[in-house]
């Protein structure tokens, strides 16, 4: 819905439910040939371009930038009641409680902006590592960091490709989480 509302701001005819329903085309469309995890803000820009396009609208000068710098900030993004609880939850049950993400340079800062990274012991970002999810070189990395082998380990994701699939290839526990299942998920390991 930010996508659709800094549109605006430039005066693109953007709603948010067809620019949710191109961002996932062009997602679809753009990530099997362009990699996440090294190419940062040119990947993204290629996208935005191309869910614009996907509308039949161009790329206002300016948008772009104001888009990115946009997902940077902390009010762009919600935490789910339920993560800081399972967060806790997690450090009383476990030695290290890290972050395994397919994401850019941002996240840092964003989880930092955010009140998360004392919750955490590591972060694993796929645009450091040079490999998503569910490639076993984010595992093996993220693994390095918490000290652990991989059937010491429990990843926790929403993806069953990427998270579940990804991380028992490597040989870690894995749960999948959907609409609110955090705590459960934590809390069943």
């Amino acid at each position: 819905f930010r996508s659709a509302r800094v549109g605006r701001q430039f005066g693109l005819p953007a709603e948010a439910e067809a620019m949710d329903a191109a961002f996932r085309q062009a997602w679809k469309e753009t990530k099997p040939s362009a990699r996440l995890t090294t190419s940062e803000e040119g990947w993204w820009r290629v996208l935005v371009e191309r869910t614009l396009a996907i509308q039949g609208l161009e790329c206002p000068a300016g948008y772009f930038e104001r888009l990115y710098a946009t997902f940077e900030l902390p009010e762009a993004w919600q935490i789910f009641p339920e993560a800081v609880p399972a967060l806790v939850a997690a450090r009383q049950r476990a030695a290290h409680v890290g972050v395994i993400s397919n994401w850019d340079s941002r996240l840092r800062p964003l989880l930092t902006n955010l009140g998360l990274t004392g919750y955490l012991d590591s972060i694993t970002i796929s645009c450091e590592v040079g490999a998503e999810k569910p490639d076993a070189r984010v595992y093996a990395a993220a693994l390095r960091r918490a000290g652990v082998s991989a059937v010491e380990a429990l990843h926790v994701g929403d993806s069953e490709t990427e998270d579940v699939g990804g991380a028992v290839a490597v040989g870690m526990a894995a749960r999948l989480v959907n609409d609110g299942a955090l705590l459960r998920a934590i809390s069943c390991a």
